[in-house]
């Protein structure tokens, strides 16, 4: 039997009620409950109904919701409630069959009209709760980039940026308040920008200029782009690794040994939904794995300090699993191996003739592919040139039946 709708979705924008259709309009009426933001209440209200402001942390009014199951309740949003918004989260708790939701305009959708850009050519990003360098795997020359403020710094912290990585011709378009009377929009060169009296509520359209270096869309980037001690899978074998644990969006992957974070950081820059957990008992490589990953534009990567097997436990099931070090401590293979889903990918290198000989049992025993991989860079040989070769790496790579 379908379950009627109790839970009503109703998008809101600064111009209140007037914006409202007859259909949201009705379902706020009907309401027993109405769920918002102060300034979400204000612009809707009055009400007869109850009415409950959000927590903080917002997740924190979610069992209030969920007790009026069976009632009508609606929670007010902005713009579209399933773009950035309250939606995706209230969607993981109650059923599609339970819902209604009745969208306004983005601000990503409002941003698009008001500077004339065709929705599909921008990157579109929430610097909400999120750091600013979250923007850093979108920049590059002739870019736009839309993104959603967290409050009225923002838009400074994102000249900054843009500055400090080549980018400080770009303009910054702030798109103030939009779809209201208090709506304003200014524009600015990230270099020297200086406008004041910013609104909390603001948007950013970024035309993204100046010879700032782009970070490359392939795997095995540059090998100075991560602060490392050396304990680093060097970008060539990289790009062989990440092939072969074959990221996917929204996978997880367990980066065992990370050292510098490298393989970790290159595969959520795979996809923006992709997650990483990177696993390193030394502390030092811990906090450099963090500050890799803030400044390659990943800030969501998770650092656990600790040594593996025992730092796995409580970490969520991989889709991935990459070994670049530590593969001789005892049942952590078999511990990597147990964790993944079916179909995960298990990659292990190894270097060191012990960790080879682990490897080419593991490749007896419950099969894969077992590869060696040799590099040689040129070198200068007095007036000449010559190879240099890098200690040959063996990769085993397994896939969970």
């Amino acid at each position: 039997m379908r379950a009627e709708p109790w839970l009503t979705l109703v998008g809101i924008g600064e111009d209140g009620r007037a914006g409202l259709s007859g259909g949201a309009l009705d379902a706020l009426a009907q309401a027993a409950l109405v769920v918002g933001g102060q300034r979400h209440l204000a612009l809707a209200g009055p009400f007869a109904a109850e009415t409950l402001a959000w927590a903080s942390p917002m997740d924190a009014t979610y069992p209030a919701i969920l007790a009026r199951r069976g009632a009508p309740v609606a929670v007010l949003a902005s713009g579209d409630p399933y773009c950035y918004g309250v939606g995706a989260a209230l969607a993981r708790l109650v059923p599609a069959a339970e819902t209604r939701c009745f969208p306004q305009p983005s601000a990503f959708s409002l941003a698009t009209a008001r500077l004339g850009w065709a929705a599909q050519d921008c990157e579109m990003v929430s610097l909400c709760g999120r750091p600013v360098e979250t923007l850093v795997p979108a920049l590059r020359a002739g870019a736009r980039v839309l993104a959603l403020s967290a409050d009225a710094s923002t838009p400074g912290r994102v000249a900054d940026l843009l500055f400090r990585r080549g980018f400080g011709a770009s303009a910054i378009t702030v798109l103030e308040a939009m779809g209201g009377p208090r709506e304003r929009v200014r524009s600015a060169a990230a270099d020297g920008f200086a406008l004041d009296g910013v609104d909390a509520l603001n948007t950013l359209g970024i035309a993204v200029a100046g010879p700032g270096a782009a970070l490359s869309s392939a795997p095995g980037r540059p090998d100075a782009l991560f602060e490392n001690d050396g304990q680093i899978t060097k970008a060539d074998v990289r790009a062989v690794t990440l092939a072969r644990l074959a990221p996917r969006r929204g996978e997880v992957l367990w980066d065992v040994g990370a050292g510098s974070g490298a393989v970790a950081i290159e595969w959520m820059l795979a996809h923006p939904a992709n997650r990483a957990h990177a696993v390193e008992r030394h502390a030092g490589r811990g906090a450099r794995i963090r500050s890799n990953a803030a400044a390659l534009g990943v800030p969501g990567l998770a650092v656990v300090d600790g040594e593996a097997p025992g730092a796995l436990d409580a970490l969520p099931a991989p889709d991935a699993v990459f070994v670049g070090g530590g593969a001789t401590a005892p049942g952590l293979l078999d511990a990597c191996a147990a964790a993944l889903r079916p179909g995960g990918r298990l990659v292990v290198n190894a270097v060191t003739i012990e960790t080879q000989v682990l490897l080419i049992e593991r490749f007896r025993r419950d099969g894969g592919a077992l590869t060696t991989l040799g590099v040689a860079q040129a070198d200068a040989v007095g007036g000449f040139h010559g190879w240099r070769a890098a200690m040959p790496v063996t990769q085993w790579t397994w896939v969970k039946p």
